[in-house]
């Protein structure tokens, strides 16, 4: 919210009443992530009502994966909220939402996989997880103070300007260095599930919706930051122009 009314502020400079004619592209980003969210609530709506055939709850399934690839050292627990799911690297912790841990869903046992993916590859060493753990500190420095730098180059010259935009640009890297992450996590979790019988042949594939329907929040939430990043650099090239 911040960095959206300073923005503003900005392009009063250059445009007074007139229509930012860069706008547009926030307007695409927002449309984007508007349209992934609405996919993947849906889709995990619709399959959280298919009890898997196996009627192993999420945590089980979690579990079960965990030890099939000899990871017994991380811990599996209990998180408030809606697909709030998600690995922590540091602690070894799997935490598992209130849609996921006790439910015997595909929709669950498919997003448990997906995180259990996650571990798999921290065990691995898997090269983009750990580029993307070293850069979080760089990308939410990047995230929360890119534009308010890029402010002060409007007083203390452009080259805070440009400074500003190469300190956004971490976090719109972060966004890219994600996809592959995610991507891996969620191709792992069909194999595995597939492998080890948990779901099957029917159910793999509605778990693949499931799946496909969550990256597609990665990809939005990454296009609309490349936006962000461009309109940036549309912005202040045409200040240089002026």
């Amino acid at each position: 919210m911040f960095g959206d009314g300073v923005q503003g502020m900005l392009l009063f400079g250059y445009y007074g009443y007139r229509l930012d004619p860069t706008y547009f592209l926030v307007l695409i980003g927002a449309v984007l992530c508007l349209w992934a969210n609405f996919r993947v609530t849906s889709t995990f709506k619709k399959y959280s009502r298919v009890r898997s055939q196996s009627n192993m709850t999420g945590a089980e399934a979690a579990q079960a994966l965990l030890n099939s690839q000899g990871i017994y050292d991380v811990q599996i627990e209990h998180i408030r909220g809606s697909l709030t799911d998600h690995y922590d690297p540091r602690n070894k912790v799997l935490r598992l939402s209130d849609d996921t841990y006790g439910s015997s869903s595909v929709a669950a046992i498919g997003v448990a996989a997906h995180e259990c993916g996650h571990a798999i590859q921290h065990k691995e060493g898997y090269a983009p997880l750990q580029i993307r753990s070293a850069i979080v500190p760089l990308a939410n420095f990047g995230c929360r103070f890119g534009i308010p730098i890029i402010l002060l180059g409007l007083f203390f010259g452009q080259f805070f300007v440009e400074l500003g935009i190469w300190v956004f640009a971490l976090s719109v890297l972060f966004q890219l260095i994600t996809l592959p992450v995610e991507f891996n996590a969620s191709g792992r979790a069909v194999r595995l599930l597939s492998e080890q019988g948990i779901l099957s042949v029917e159910e793999n594939g509605q778990c693949k919706k499931v799946l496909s329907a969550a990256a597609l929040t990665y990809v939005a939430a990454a296009a609309s930051a490349i936006l962000q990043l461009i309109r940036l650099i549309l912005i202040f090239g045409n200040r240089r122009d002026d």
